[in-house]
């Protein structure tokens, strides 16, 4: 191997631009712009997540991440978001693991990862001849990839250029009154600035279906959006629960309503552009809600069985970077694209510092207000692009789920002109 790679736990990523006054992005053959330059060691089938973890490993310091799909048998939707995060503006390099008899079609990702212009290689394990020698090729491919992208010239990167995509997890009582609205006056900057902005969680939208309609940009997509929140309702009821944990309920929330009242404050108060669904990529700036609860029977099980989920959707549909709001405390990130943790609760925050970006129960202490909270999140965003680390790339978080769905494609009026 040509590089040095580091054995011992990861304390920081070294491998990006020094700190400058421009936010700097890498070119993609689309034209679009990655604020990360991530190789991706992504396995096809849960036989084979061993081989790229311990793949990965070494270079847990150098921005190289391991995502993957751990189910043996077809799901358009699995194959879609892979394609999707395989070829995110924030991966320069690609390495495919298979086993070599599940069902994933890896000559079809692996075409369109080359296609993209990114460098790609699939390491069967069963044709390579097993764990050990699929280790070696695998490592020597990182290295070399590794080794070429550190030294990728960067271009010029405006904010307008940008998709942040937003979620909450973990939240108490505090989070719809600090953490969620200044989340939401970030996101009113962005949008100003011409950049994409994507709100999510339908089944945490319930009850606020109407006067989240009455923000949209026509009729017809206010009727869509309402539609959204009625469908993951049934969704719900089906299955006897919904988007309600026992540490929601331990933190002062006692209602779905509530928490819904909390988490529709992270949109903001732009107008709704269009509704997208996972691997959609937002046409243009604005705001979007994405629908993660999928068409047609209940026949897949909770939507989304844990946060990490959907940051995964909200990566595939091209966000380079997501707001993560929590008030009890979450420690998560994730590959490809940073997470900011934004605290809503000042006890948390101070308890959990090492894992939070902002500190934005200052505004219940009432050391801060909402919009210089929201600035605050919206500079450290930009700041992403100049260098900047969050805490969960820090600590090298990485996190990833993806499993079976099924979606229909949007309408036409889900994104007006």
């Amino acid at each position: 191997m040509s590089m040095a790679v580091a054995t011992g736990t990861a304390a920081s990523v070294p491998s990006r631009v020094a700190q400058t006054e421009t936010m700097r992005g890498w070119l993609r053959s689309d034209g679009r712009k990655g604020i990360r330059n991530t190789v991706v060691v992504a396995y096809l089938v849960e036989c084979a997540h061993h081989v790229a973890r311990e793949i990965a490993i070494p270079f847990r310091e150098h921005d190289v991440h391991v995502i993957g799909f751990p189910g043996c048998y077809p799901n358009p939707y699995a194959e879609r978001m892979m394609q999707r995060l395989c070829t995110h503006p924030n991966v320069g390099a690609v390495l495919l693991i298979s086993l070599g008899c599940e069902s994933f079609n890896k000559y079809a990702l692996e075409k369109k990862v080359r296609d993209s212009g990114r460098p790609v290689k699939t390491i069967v394990i069963q044709a390579a001849g097993g764990t050990r020698k699929s280790m070696a090729e695998g490592r020597a491919f990182v290295a070399e990839q590794r080794a070429a992208l550190d030294e990728a010239p960067t271009v010029e990167m405006d904010p307008s250029e940008l998709i942040i995509g937003t979620v909450c997890g973990g939240s108490d009582g505090t989070s719809g009154i600090s953490g969620n609205p200044a989340a939401g006056r970030a996101f009113d900057q962005f949008v100003e600035e011409g950049a994409a902005c994507i709100f999510e969680e339908t089944g945490e939208l319930i009850g606020c279906e109407h006067i989240m309609a009455a923000r949209a940009v026509t009729p017809e997509l206010g009727a869509i959006l309402e539609a959204s929140v009625a469908k993951a309702a049934r969704y719900y009821a089906t299955l006897g629960y919904g988007s309600f944990a026992a540490g929601n309920a331990e933190g002062g929330l006692t209602t779905i309503e509530e928490k819904s009242m909390g988490a529709y404050a992270k949109s903001g108060a732009s107008p709704i552009s269009g509704l997208i669904k996972p691997g959609d990529v937002p046409p243009h700036g604005g705001l979007y809600l994405l629908d993660v609860v999928p068409d047609g029977e209940v026949r897949f099980g909770f939507p989304n069985i844990n946060d990490n989920a959907e940051i995964a959707e909200l990566i595939a549909c091209g966000s380079h970077a997501v707001l993560f709001v929590t008030g009890r405390g979450s420690v998560v990130g994730s590959a490809i694209s940073p997470v900011v943790k934004i605290c809503a609760n000042p006890e948390t925050y101070r308890r959990m510092e090492d894992d939070m970006d902002v500190d934005a129960g200052r505004i219940i202490e009432g050391r801060a207000s909402l919009d210089e909270v929201g600035r605050e999140i919206h500079d450290l965003v930009v700041d992403l692009a100049r260098g900047k680390r969050t805490k969960s790339e820090e600590l090298a978080h990485q996190e990833f789920v993806l499993g079976y769905k099924s979606f229909e494609p949007i309408g036409p009026a889900c994104l007006p002109v």
